[in-house]
């Protein structure tokens, strides 16, 4: 009655992958948009860097809506803690947040939830009808309807919504849906995980994703076996200390989904942190620059209402037309660098404010 064994093979060392291409090209350029915070890959690639930079986004316009949700409306902490992330208020604050994202965001909205295991209990915990209220008597009293409602039932009659799972089909099925339903005007939600398979290598382009929630930090599961290891093997030879690197891990993760509604010069989105860890600086900066540099003290430390009014700003400014200028002066690519004579056009065209 022994249990099967079961032997997983894990790589704790990532310079192994590189190492011959070190070794073959005098020169090599490591460039991505998630390198953040850089210090820290030298260390885990072994190697020596000649040229470090940290570049800002080079658009004209603001693109990108950063903002830091810290509580609901009613002052309620929004955080996937381990301790508090199961309570009631807190799964229904991230409810009321979805709700209201649902409802002002046009077209595509993509939510990211730190694991499968939690994503299927607020779903599960969403798809119940609430429990009604009781006056002093006792005796229960109606509710409007649209309170008496579930929560997915409410986000449902702004967009549809897809769910993503293990089963890369479903997951593809569910994402053609998606995509057909922000094609037709109707508008959906896609609900996701951090580490899965839609965070790692889809993007939400143009209108398939005005938004992306951030529903907690993506910290992974300390007592794995797998990780355990590759901390102490990082403690022991790149002299690492365990908390920074899994902050670091968690922070890369969450750029990785924000980083799924930008995908061009000419796109625009929000990108909604809803952890109050992320208003801690020791989170927030390491951030890329591209995030931070629209990370204004304006976006911190926000309620749900005051998210959803910068929201609705953010949108309703990007909606306008963009100007002949904006658009010469948008950005230019690799292609078009090589012309001489269009660069300085360009550049002559530029207003510097």
């Amino acid at each position: 009655n022994l249990p099967d064994p079961v032997m997983q093979l894990c790589c704790l060392d990532a310079s192994i992958a590189i190492k011959h291409v070190f070794e073959r090209f005098q020169s090599v350029i490591i460039t991505s948009g998630t390198l953040s915070p850089i210090d820290l890959y030298p260390k885990l690639l072994r190697f020596s860097p000649v040229v470090v930079r940290t570049l800002t986004m080079s658009l004209r316009r603001d693109c990108i809506c950063p903002l830091v949700i810290c509580r609901a409306a009613d002052q309620t902490a929004l955080s996937t803690r381990f301790e508090t992330r199961s309570e009631e208020a807190t799964v229904r604050a991230y409810g009321e947040l979805l709700i209201q994202m649902a409802e002002h965001v046009p077209d595509g909205v993509v939510a990211f939830f730190p694991s499968y295991l939690y994503m299927e209990e607020v779903i599960r915990r969403w798809a119940e009808a609430p429990r009604p209220l009781r006056d002093e008597s006792g005796d229960a009293r109606g509710l409007p309807r649209q309170r008496g409602a579930s929560v997915l039932d409410r986000v449902l009659e702004h967009k549809l919504v897809y769910i993503e799972t293990p089963d890369i089909v479903e997951t593809t099925l569910a994402l053609e849906n998606y995509k057909r339903a922000c094609d037709c005007g109707r508008g959906a939600v896609f609900l996701s995980v951090a580490r899965g398979k839609v965070a790692e290598g889809v993007d939400f382009d143009r209108h398939y994703g005005r938004a992306v929630l951030l529903l907690g930090v993506p910290f992974q599961y300390t007592k794995s076996r797998p990780l355990t290891a590759r901390l102490e093997y990082l403690a022991e030879t790149c002299q690492i200390n365990e908390a920074d690197f899994i902050t670091f891990d968690a922070i890369r993760q969450a750029a990785q989904c924000a980083g799924r509604v930008i995908r061009g010069k000419t796109d625009y989105g929000l990108i909604i942190f809803a952890d109050a860890r992320y208003n801690r600086h020791d989170k927030r900066s390491k951030l890329p620059q591209w995030i931070g540099q629209y990370l204004t003290d304006a976006h911190l430390n926000l309620s749900t209402d005051m998210g959803v009014m910068i929201s609705r700003r953010f949108l309703k400014r990007m909606a306008q037309p963009v100007s002949t200028e904006d658009q010469q002066a948008v950005a230019l690519s690799l292609w078009e660098l090589s012309d001489q004579a269009r660069v300085r056009e360009a550049i002559s065209k530029t207003v510097v404010s």
